[in-house]
């Protein structure tokens, strides 16, 4: 098993203490120089763009409840050179990178290459940036930057055709990322069917609603570009490739599949996700993962797993497993009801599956019940916990406590007949 940590960077008050940016930073850059001297593998850092509060005033605002802003970091190329100049050994990822903002795919690429170039100018340079990108939870974000719905039938049909546009731009993207020249009439066009929507009855309003456009096809609706350029090839173009570990954000099986046929991408698990969703991944990507990444591995789709652990000092194992399930409650209750503006007690509970909680020995059961042995865990210790030391403690106790008693398990497993 492999087990890294997840910053979510989040600036929202918890109880009643919402710290400022300054100490927003610092308390993370006291976290990830404590994950590297604990010896977790990787660091993936959240990223968003612009202010959750003003999008508030938005006609349709996707979070009107949450209070302060959802993340501060909105730029992994420069926080990743920053992360490895206070570090020794610890990797960086994304978690993860909206491919339709900051210019796009083309802008994004470039990027890459050049923070890649830069990275790589030690030879016995071999930390990665472990780049997952996506299209993005929140939709404000990218229609700041100009995709969105441009008329009604794009508004209508928007939840289906954003995901075609993130597909267009995984390969654009990918594409400029091997080294091709590419221009956008190089790229199949958008084409929505009624394959690309869950219901007849949403179909149908697109339908419509292209009728009103005075379209006359309504059977295949082309959509016109949203990245459209000539003929292009990103620089720099001579850097090592081997240094940028590509992780796509997104369920979707095709387009799992269509971004393989391009590049070696990994895939995420992101959220609340069923066991039987992940086992099929797994053997999806068995089969589709490029032949240039060799073959696949379980650890090349990591896990979000949120830690509730108490370890505190003067406290019995019962006191710091009734303190560690106080402590979820509330933090998953505070988040449920900043997103969604009502505490769904159903909804708490799928997201405490979705968690370990406990004392070490609680914490160490569950996580070998839990998980597969060769997966890969993001752990998530800032969840709305603004105590920095805390939560290096909690990283520590994790790392110190936990994971030899889940060695133990695994190990004693192996040995078991079978």
């Amino acid at each position: 098993m492999f087990f890294d940590v997840f910053f979510s960077i989040s600036q929202t008050p918890v109880d009643g203490v919402l710290p400022d940016e300054a100490t927003m930073w610092r308390n993370f850059f006291q976290q990830v120089e404590a994950a590297d001297a604990l010896g977790y593998d990787c660091a993936w850092v959240a990223m968003s763009h612009q202010s959750t509060e003003v999008q508030k005033r938005h006609a349709h605002p996707v979070v009107p409840h949450w209070q302060g802003e959802i993340g501060l970091n909105n730029d992994i190329f420069q926080l990743a050179t920053r992360i490895f100049a206070r570090t020794r050994r610890i990797e960086v990822g994304s978690a993860i990178m909206n491919l339709l903002c900051n210019g796009g795919p083309v802008a994004r690429a470039e990027q890459v290459a050049t923070f890649a170039s830069l990275h790589g100018l030690d030879p016995a340079e071999t930390r990665r940036l472990r780049l997952g990108f996506s299209g993005g939870r929140f939709d404000f974000m990218a229609r700041t930057f100009g995709i969105g719905p441009r008329n009604v039938m794009e508004e209508v049909a928007w939840p289906a055709l954003k995901g075609q546009v993130f597909a267009q731009a995984c390969e654009i993207f990918l594409r400029l990322l091997d080294g091709q020249v590419v221009a956008s009439a190089d790229v199949p066009a958008v084409v929505l069917t009624r394959a690309h929507f869950r219901t007849d009855d949403h179909w149908h309003q697109v339908r419509s609603a292209a009728r009103q456009l005075g379209i006359v096809d309504v059977d295949a609706l082309t959509i016109p570009d949203f990245f459209s350029f000539e003929a292009t090839k990103i620089v720099p173009q001579d850097w090592r490739r081997e240094l940028v570990d590509l992780v796509l954000g997104s369920h979707d099986p095709d387009l799992q599949e269509q971004v393989n046929q391009v590049l070696p991408v990994k895939v995420f698990n992101l959220s609340i996700t069923r066991p039987e969703i992940i086992d099929a991944t797994h053997a999806r990507m068995a089969a589709a993962y490029h032949r240039d990444g060799g073959p696949w591995r379980r650890d090349y789709m990591p896990r979000t797993v949120m830690v509730f652990v108490n370890a505190e000092p003067g406290l019995t194992d019962a006191e710091r497993s009734a303190a560690a399930a106080r402590e979820a409650r509330a933090a998953l209750s505070e988040y449920w009801k900043a997103l969604e503006g009502t505490i769904d007690p159903a909804k708490v509970e799928r997201a405490a599956d979705n968690a370990v909680i406990g004392n070490p020995a609680e914490v160490a059961a569950q996580v070998a019940e839990r998980f597969h042995p060769d997966d890969r865990l993001m752990l998530w210790f800032d969840f709305f916990n603004h105590d920095s030391d805390r939560v290096v403690r909690n990283m520590a106790a994790f790392r110190e406590q936990v994971v030899p008693l889940v060695q133990e398990r695994q190990a004693a497993a192996s040995a078991a007949p079978a």
